[in-house]
């Protein structure tokens, strides 16, 4: 889906006139042989994306800040980079709207009644509609069993930090691409983008978190979260401050092997589900919405939709 991802992505900046999607790159570092960057590079290779491997010896050349053990490899895929997401939900909304399509902010769902025509019950009213796609982030793992659908979705809470560098602007998307890595510590992946969200503070996040009620998303423990990700900064980024300067939070949703759930209710074939993005879903989100609207209005979806059945989580259950 990526391909087509980055077509609708430049066609919507040529129509807001915006740029939202910064071509930094995207470096993927591990322990040489790590399935995470062996698959990384087979996948570019497959699909004939302009890509380098090298060493720590290259690394520490054109990324000096950057320390990493000498028996780390690296891939560095040069169609990846940055997506300024706030500036795209804005293009995304204000196309929407241009077409035709109306927003309801701050209209919670209460319930939903399904049938030939389908009823939406929300805190002012109800909607009705020949098809509905439910796409309720966390509140999936909470809302879907009500309507049948018990898919295995677990709820995370992700800390979101940001870090100062102690001299200069080595970090910069000019100097810097983005970055994942499964580091050797306790095999916890990571993720990173160079400083742009808050100028002169670089992005580094643990890919994982505890369990949580979205509803009561402070209620859990995530020290641990935040004692990790300072670790991996003293070893990696050593000239990254020690005490990130931004602390967030975000949600992310699972499922157990961390492909999306896109198809249709196992009853009612106008209800569409989508869920369990389990982090990596943003990039993808042009082509999934054009696959939701063709689930939607009966159309054929244009890709092959096997592995976000929900069907998937059940077929070795008696």
């Amino acid at each position: 889906m990526m391909e087509e991802s980055y077509r609708i992505q430049d066609e919507l900046q040529a129509e807001c006139g915006k740029q939202l999607f910064v071509n930094c790159g995207c470096l993927i570092f591990g322990p040489k042989g790590h399935p995470f960057v062996a698959d990384t590079e087979k996948c570019l290779k497959r699909h004939g994306a302009p890509h380098e491997k090298f060493g720590v010896d290259e690394q520490r050349k054109r990324y000096p800040k950057l320390s990493l053990p000498s028996d780390y490899e690296l891939v560095l895929d040069k169609t990846g980079g940055m997506l300024r997401a706030d500036k795209m939900l804005q293009a995304l909304q204000r196309q929407f709207q241009r077409y035709g399509g109306t927003l309801r902010d701050g209209e919670p769902m209460l319930d939903l009644y399904p049938g030939d025509i389908v009823s939406i019950k929300t805190i002012k009213g109800v909607h009705r509609a020949k098809s509905v796609v439910l796409a309720l982030g966390a509140w999936a793992a909470k809302f879907l069993p009500r309507i049948g659908v018990n898919v295995p979705l677990e709820p995370l809470k992700i800390t979101v930090c940001y870090w100062e560098e102690k001299n200069g602007n080595h970090y910069s998307f000019e100097n810097f691409p983005a970055f994942v890595s499964e580091s050797g510590e306790g095999n916890n992946t990571i993720y990173g983008l160079p400083s742009e969200e808050y100028p002169g503070l670089v992005k580094i996040c643990l890919h994982h978190g505890p369990k949580i009620d979205p509803d009561n998303r402070n209620g859990v423990d995530n020290e641990w979260v935040l004692d990790t990700i300072k670790m991996i900064v003293r070893t990696h980024f050593p000239t990254l401050e020690k005490e990130p300067s931004v602390v967030e939070t975000c949600i992310y949703t699972n499922t157990p092997d961390t492909d999306f759930v896109l198809d249709v209710h196992p009853s009612w074939k106008n209800v569409v589900i989508a869920a369990g993005f389990s982090g990596h879903g943003f990039k993808l989100a042009p082509v999934v919405g054009k696959v939701l609207a063709q689930l939607a209005t009966g159309q054929q979806p244009s890709y092959d939709m096997s592995y976000s059945k929900i069907d998937r989580f059940f077929k070795n259950k008696l």
